[in-house]
């Protein structure tokens, strides 16, 4: 089932409005995409964390704007680093029955027999870009960790159990592996170890895929 987010229509820019508008508790924004013109919105910041924490980060959503309705998915949102309050969203509208990209969360469940074993946890890829349908994205990909051991590594040709997506990742990717404890000394005493995608990104593009029908 869908869920509903209500706005209304924007027809300003000025700074001291918006300033107005977020003091009162909603937040600009703007929806465009599929078969949609451009169109500055707000909305309430209350409602719009609401209705993210039941869709998800990539769930469609019927905006409801002045009456007229729009499937649409959050493209972006940026938040102020201290307040952490909301300042603008950026939703793009999408055709439900066309395939399109966006990136989906890695979450590594259970204890990983290595780790158990005394090594150390090196996760790599913290969230992979899939093409799938607007209603067929998973709010994350789980990956259970709990047989891995030391020495060994999970790509992503070992994902299993999505079939409705497929992941544009090369299938030899390394998504996590287990470190020995002399290895993880070396990398901290001095070698450098290229870093994955931290899980606090804010905001996210998404764009619909135009090779497919």
């Amino acid at each position: 089932m869908t869920t509903t987010l209500q706005a209304n229509k924007r027809n300003t820019e000025k700074h001291s409005t918006l300033t107005k508008l977020r003091n009162s508790g909603d937040i600009p924004g703007i929806v465009y995409g599929s078969a949609v013109e451009n169109t500055a919105i707000s909305l309430s910041e209350a409602n719009f964390l609401k209705v993210m924490k039941e869709a998800g980060r990539n769930g469609v959503i019927s905006l409801d704007v002045d009456g007229k309705t729009h499937n649409v998915v959050l493209n972006e949102y940026h938040s102020d680093p201290i307040k952490r309050n909301i300042l603008h969203v950026d939703f793009i509208a999408v055709d439900l029955s066309k395939e399109m990209s966006a990136a989906v969360k890695v979450a590594l469940t259970g204890d990983a027999s290595g780790v158990k074993d005394g090594g150390v946890l090196q996760q790599a890829l913290h969230e992979v870009t899939v093409t799938a349908k607007p209603t067929d994205f998973p709010q994350s990909i789980d990956i259970d960790i709990s047989e891995l051991q030391v020495g060994e590594t999970i790509t992503v040709g070992d994902i299993k159990g999505y079939a409705k997506i497929e992941i544009n990742h090369d299938k030899e990717e390394v998504i996590a592996s287990i470190l020995a404890p002399r290895q993880e000394e070396e990398i901290s005493t001095g070698e450098q170890q290229e870093e994955g995608m931290p899980d606090n990104v804010e905001g996210r593009e998404t764009e619909p895929d135009t090779t497919k029908d």
